[in-house]
């Protein structure tokens, strides 16, 4: 069932409410918006927000690990979004992580008290992934525009350089540099400098550096930057007259502002002369911003520099907005994860024919299965057609051990739309659909032998490459495995499906599953 689906049969009188939880390295967020409905699509409303600054980059040691303290600041956090969203179905929330548990060695640790806490899953989502989020989400409350849009978000522990048009990012990057590390390694205990500043420039420079020779090459007539670091500065500039004009009215400044290069510089000049964060005194100045501001304001002069940009518009709305669109965008059959599957297919040269067969087998399979009541059935039979659609990727690298090649491009490569845990899910299905099981009998998080077992039977029926008639087969789980019922006749003239059939059984009795063949 979609998500508009879901809606379609609720009481009319009930709200359409769908949230996002964001999970930054400096702030956790949430939002709660209302769909609504207008003779051109839908749009969404947001009717409640909340923010908490955890500052969780903040708690990795030097070996990578979130302390006692950050770990326990961050559940406390969830525990009270998991509250408000307490009455919310599984189909209304959508809830992801950035880069601080993306690096943290211990954030599967995390994220599974996380997920109790909350009350639904959470994704870890990639850098480039976060960065097409990001766009979604600044596009749709930036001003209008015809060209390309230039978004710059400066997070916590990352910083995503977008460029795009209209709603569809087309070039981005994530950079590991953010408010909360660059200020831990540049201005430790808020200790300002001119020298400190200059080392934070230019080691940030020399990140932004990579990519700027493309962006520039790319263009834009139009630059965005989103979200908190962004909107911060250009408060602290506009309302303490850094730009050269005075905004008293706070009004002004409440969903869009402009940051200049002039205002950047004269800003730096204000914490410079200052010597402290802790006695810089500036109007709109917040407290949980006061330590990370330096870092911030060094990353987005390093930006202006390198894309030698001349203002920037601010919009607030970033990652928690694009996950909601992009979230509703699902719903409308305009999920990404499907684009990101066909340009696989084609840059991989898949057997298109071949891979459609294997997928309508694998889905009848799968049907025949009951559906437990903790299993979203529409995103695995998604992923069960993608697993079919992308099994034979490897190939391009080799024949010999290809599906160690195609389970490795589906976990590592940059795949918009898909979360860390789908890319996972994914490539576990693709390492596991040829060959023995035991390297997945051994990896516990494993947990789609269902889908395994009717990728697995759909490639042992689809050997020969070609279409032909294929009787009735009937599929079970039993309390020991599996049970496959398929015509006696048919299969006593086609001995090389029995022969692989008994292989299977053999393989699967190898991690402790019994596969029965049932003739009739």
């Amino acid at each position: 069932m979609s998500l508009l689906q879901h809606f379609s049969q609720a009481n009319e009188s009930d709200p359409k409410l769908i949230a996002s939880v964001d999970l930054g390295s400096n702030s956790f967020r949430m939002v709660i918006a209302q769909i609504v409905e207008t003779p051109s699509g839908f749009q969404l409303r947001p009717v409640d927000t909340l923010r908490d600054s955890i500052k969780l980059a903040a708690g990795l040691d030097r070996h990578k690990n979130l302390d006692t303290q950050a770990f326990a600041r961050g559940l406390s956090s969830i525990r009270r979004f998991g509250e408000r969203l307490r009455n919310f179905s599984p189909m209304q929330v959508r809830a992801v992580a950035t880069n601080t548990l993306r690096v943290a060695k211990n954030a599967s640790a995390f994220i599974a008290q996380a997920e109790i806490e909350l009350g639904f899953p959470i994704e870890v989502i990639a850098g480039r992934e976060e960065a097409r989020l990001v766009y979604v989400g600044a596009s749709h409350g930036a001003p209008a525009n015809q060209g390309n849009r230039l978004v710059i978000d400066i997070g916590g522990g990352s910083t995503e350089f977008i460029i795009g048009k209209g709603y569809e990012a087309n070039l981005m990057e994530s950079l590991y540099i953010g408010c909360v590390s660059h200020s831990q390694k540049f201005f430790a205990n808020g200790t300002i400098d001119s020298y400190s500043f200059k080392q934070a420039e230019l080691a940030a420079r020399q990140e932004i550096q990579i990519l700027a020779k493309e962006f520039r090459k790319k263009g834009w007539d139009q630059a965005i930057g989103s979200s908190g670091t962004a909107k911060a500065l250009a408060e602290l500039i506009a309302l303490n007259g850094l730009d050269g004009q005075l905004k008293k009215d706070t009004l002004w400044i409440e969903s869009t502002g402009i940051i200049t290069r002039e205002g950047l510089e004269n800003l730096k000049e204000v914490l410079i002369d200052a010597e402290s964060m802790q006695s810089l005194e500036l109007t709109a100045l917040k407290s949980d911003r006061r330590l990370v501001l330096p870092g911030g304001l060094a990353i987005m002069i390093a930006a202006f520099d390198e894309l030698r940009i001349e203002s920037m518009e601010i919009v607030e709305a970033a990652l928690r907005m694009g996950v909601l669109y992009d979230f509703l965008g699902r719903s409308q059959h305009h999920d990404m994860r499907f684009v990101t599957v066909e340009q696989f297919m084609k840059r991989y040269s898949v057997d298109l024919e071949q891979s459609k067969r294997v997928e309508h087998l694998a889905t009848i399979f799968l049907e025949q299965f009951p559906e437990p009541k903790d299993e979203d059935r529409t995103n695995n039979m998604a992923l069960l057609g993608w697993a079919a659609r992308l099994h034979e990727i490897g190939l391009s690298i080799s024949h010999n051990g290809y599906h160690k090649h195609s389970a490795y491009i589906s976990a590592h490569a940059d795949m918009p739309g898909f979360s860390k845990n789908d890319q996972n899910r994914l490539s576990a299905l693709l390492l596991g659909h040829t060959g023995k099981l035991g390297k997945l009998s051994v990896n516990s998080n494993f947990i789609d032998w269902r889908m395994l077992f009717s990728l697995r039977l759909a490639l042992v029926l689809s050997r020969k490459r070609v279409e032909e008639d294929i009787p009735t087969i009937l599929v079970q789980q039993t309390p020991k495995g599996f049970k496959v019922s398929l015509s006696k006749e048919w299969l006593e003239n086609h001995t090389l499906t029995e022969y692989s059939l008994r292989k299977e059984a053999e393989d699967w009795s190898k991690v402790g599953k019994e596969y029965e063949i049932d003739l009739y």
